[in-house]
């Protein structure tokens, strides 16, 4: 299997679960309480790291416990660390509400030292991205070191993944490095400003994506599935029960950019990938929810 470079954020995820969100000023009470590793560029390292790929995570992490939660989540999970640890600031953390009835969830993310990642790390660590076979990034951490290590995993001939979330306006010129963009139906429309509510949705948002020059839109569906630019619906794969859907897009991502890294095609990747996120929406957490690469098979034959 090929390998796969991964710049993002790690966070110690806090997850609350109760009926309903307060309101401003409100307390209530809450059903239960984890703390556990996330973040999704993390995620998405131990999701393709779990289905076989060999993985290298770029990133940054203060000297602290969640640091250290970072470090072992990562060596259980087979990545290997790209790691600055920086004095004189914390971890990321992220406080998540989980709806008790849906398993839906609102978060809140603080990136402590992944927010001082720069473009100029991004360089220093030339060597390590040009090692690999596929890039792939998100927004959690500053936009210039998202830009830059794209432009460099494209110039070594990497296939390039941006996971465009949280949502935000892209520079010019970022969104052309990438041969397969991720968003989910916000996201999508965020980046081309349509409302994704059906397939057809899905199909104008990606063909608008593909005029910005993605080599190939997957918008992901939820439940659904994802739209794949070129072939159509993906269903998802259903594996029993919604517990809670925090860190299914990261499951997906991991998932495809596992499989592309092995050789397969998009279609394919994207049914493993909404495999992947089928078996994690069964668990409760993210990191901890990611499946292996044998019970991917498992359901996909199934």
């Amino acid at each position: 299997m090929g390998s796969v470079v991964i710049l993002g954020v790690f966070v110690a995820d806090t997850a609350y679960r109760a009926e309903r969100m307060p309101r401003m000023g409100e307390t209530i009470l809450g059903n239960s309480f984890a703390l556990g590793p996330g973040g999704k560029g993390s995620n998405q390292a131990v999701a393709a790291a779990r289905m076989g790929a060999d993985v290298t995570m770029i990133t940054k992490l203060g000297r602290d416990n969640f640091a250290d939660m970072a470090l072992a989540t990562w060596a259980e999970a087979g990545v290997t660390p790209h790691v600055e640890q920086v004095e004189d600031t914390y971890t990321g953390a992220a406080y998540i509400f989980i709806e008790e009835a849906s398993g839906d969830n609102a978060i809140i993310i603080a990136p402590g030292a992944a927010a001082l990642i720069s473009a100029a790390d991004m360089d220093a660590a030339r060597e390590v991205i040009s090692a690999g076979s596929v890039f792939v990034t998100q927004l959690e951490q500053p936009m210039e070191a998202a830009f830059r290590g794209l432009q460099i995993a494209r110039e070594a001939g990497l296939a390039t993944i941006l996971n465009p979330a949280p949502a935000a306006e892209l520079p010019d010129g970022m969104i052309a490095l990438c041969d397969y963009v991720t968003p989910n139906e916000t996201e999508a429309e965020e980046l081309t400003g349509i409302a994704v509510t059906s397939d057809e949705d899905a199909k104008r948002a990606s063909e608008a994506l593909v005029a910005m020059g993605v080599g190939t839109p997957i918008i992901t569906l939820g439940a659904r599935g994802a739209y794949l630019h070129g072939h159509g619906l993906v269903p998802a794969v259903d594996a029993g029960p919604v517990v809670e859907t925090t860190g299914a897009g990261d499951a997906f991502n991991g998932g495809f950019a596992a499989a592309l890294a092995d050789g397969s095609s998009p279609a394919e990747a994207a049914r493993i990938g909404c495999a992947t996120a089928g078996i994690s929406v069964t668990r409760p957490g993210t990191a901890p929810s990611m499946p292996t690469l044998s019970e991917v098979r498992a359901l996909i034959a199934r």
